[in-house]
């Protein structure tokens, strides 16, 4: 069984500090849902809140329709699994997966049968006699899984569960949590500020910053239509060129920076005169001169070989730092260090959005 769970202008403060402002949204039953975001956005205080570990200031949570307001953790449709895991070492594995059923009073005969079954859904069958100090740190993530589907909760919230593993682990049990969620078909809310992590496991995301919630959306959307200058600069890697529009229509965007005048698409239909950034992902950059508004006049700095694929750091008028990236079949096309070079884009790749504050600042 699975719910939805809805945020109706819900607002958090401490004291005179807002962590979250006024954030509505409705997260759909069954879907794996993500909050993105730097650290200290935001996203673990809503997921604290529904919880039922944090009381909204303002605002309402809603699961399956229900409001939550005065309804403790213990009383709510939801199981969440700690930054730490909070798993028992001391403990088998099984005891760590039915602890929650045995203070339920359930039956030793039937925590064992519930433990072979969550068991054999984490792919950990026969594990239930070990001791957790005895596992590696993806098995312990699987049993944390386990543990907290063992009470059959109708929305699972995950706080960051992957951040202790190493990165060919992290990837490995994005995977695993993906294909486990499809399995169990419940709501699944989970906390990262890892791009990697949200892009490949959710079916949408929100992006957060400084306590606001910027975009909604699945993953190409929030990577190739960012509504904002904060999505688009901190989600995957981004080139900005501020400037202001000199030519405009409901398509298209020229915007006059310091390289020259630069094109791209114009989504947000702003008019000339306004401040703008154009925006040019560096794997749409390429080497070489295009057409007219999309060929920047550059200097190489250096060269980094990452093995499938080179990233060139270019310097460019008033010394600002371009990157642009080339897969490991172009490499032989690669400049010098030293060496000024032409760059281009296709300007449909070129995104021009209303000025705004960029992630890194």
């Amino acid at each position: 069984m699975s719910a939805d769970v809805e945020l109706d202008r819900v607002t958090i403060r401490f004291g005179n500090f807002t962590a979250v402002n006024s954030a509505s949204l409705k997260i759909r039953n069954g879907e794996f849902f993500s909050f993105l975001g730097p650290s200290g956005c935001g996203k673990t205080t809503i997921l604290r809140t529904v919880s039922g570990f944090l009381e909204p200031s303002e605002g309402t949570v809603r699961i399956g329709g229900q409001d939550m307001a005065g309804i403790g953790p213990n009383k709510r449709p939801t199981a969440l699994i700690f930054q730490n895991l909070a798993l028992f070492p001391l403990m088998t594995v099984a005891d760590n997966i039915t602890y929650g059923l045995r203070v339920r009073g359930m039956s030793r005969e039937d925590r064992a049968r519930r433990a072979n079954e969550l068991l054999s859904l984490i792919a950990l069958p026969g594990q239930g006699g070990k001791l957790v100090s005895e596992l590696s740190g993806g098995q312990k993530q699987r049993v944390a899984i386990a543990r907290a589907l063992a009470v059959e909760p109708q929305v699972l919230l995950l706080d960051e569960p992957l951040s202790a593993l190493d990165l060919k682990l992290r990837q490995h049990m994005r995977n695993e949590l993906r294909a486990i969620q499809n399995r169990v078909g419940i709501t699944f809310i989970y906390i990262t500020h890892d791009q990697g992590e949200a892009l490949t496991m959710s079916d949408r995301i929100a992006v957060m910053n400084e306590g606001i919630i910027e975009q909604v959306g699945d993953g190409r959307t929030i990577y190739d239509q960012p509504d904002t200058a904060f999505v688009a600069s901190f989600v995957g890697e981004n080139n900005p060129f501020n400037g202001m529009i000199a030519q405009a229509d409901d398509s298209w965007a020229v915007v006059e920076t310091a390289f020259g005048r630069l094109r791209g698409r114009n989504p947000k239909k702003l008019k000339a005169g306004s401040n703008a950034i154009l925006f040019v992902r560096p794997e749409s950059l390429r080497l070489g001169p295009g057409e007219e508004a999309t060929t920047i006049q550059t200097t190489v700095k250096n060269v980094a070989f990452e093995g499938n694929a080179s990233h060139l750091f270019l310097k460019g008028a008033t010394n600002k730092d371009i990157t642009l990236t080339v897969g490991r079949q172009d490499t032989h096309s690669v400049p010098e260090e030293g060496s000024t070079t032409v760059i281009s884009y296709d300007p449909q790749l070129g995104l021009v959005l209303p000025e705004g504050k960029l992630a890194r600042e």
